[in-house]
């Protein structure tokens, strides 16, 4: 799999990527299933979503992406009568959030490794617990700060 589009969580004012799914636990817990359009390699899931924390609560306030019908995906899309936000109570786990600079490419999902991420726990839609766990510092004055993809194939 190639390495993945981030989600986009919002914290503190900021924008940070969020490797994780969040919406996924929503199709798994049995919430109506949508057909997304595959974009990329580095889109599998067809949707970018942009998340918010706000009073120690995790919503959805955004989604971007494709039907296979190639129409656009909005929030109203997956949540009809929710068009601004929506309360992620069906989820409960950890948000990865890399930060710092690059240590190690992997071109598969989230694997790359970065200086450290903010782990925030989260359950039933509620912040638990946030956490930074370090994985290293980089030696490199010109590694690449914050997450990206480095290489991606687009779908005609």
């Amino acid at each position: 799999m190639t390495a993945q589009f981030s989600e986009l969580l919002m914290l503190e004012g900021k924008q940070h990527s969020l490797c994780s799914y969040p919406l996924a636990s929503y199709f798994a817990l049995g919430g109506e299933s949508v057909a997304f359009r595959a974009s990329s390699t580095a889109l599998s899931r067809g949707y970018i979503g942009t998340w918010e924390i706000l009073d120690q609560r995790l919503y959805l306030i955004r989604l971007q992406g494709w039907l296979e019908d190639e129409s656009p995906v909005s929030l109203e899309t997956v949540f009809p009568g929710y068009p601004q936000r929506v309360f992620a109570h069906w989820f409960s786990g950890t948000l990865r959030l890399p930060q710092g600079q690059l240590l190690h490419y992997v071109h598969g999902g989230f694997g790359s490794c970065y200086e450290q991420d903010l782990l925030i726990d989260v359950t039933r839609g509620v912040i638990t617990a946030k956490r930074v766990r370090v994985n290293g510092f980089s030696d490199e004055a010109s590694a690449r700060e914050g997450y990206r993809i480095h290489a991606m194939t687009t779908y005609q």
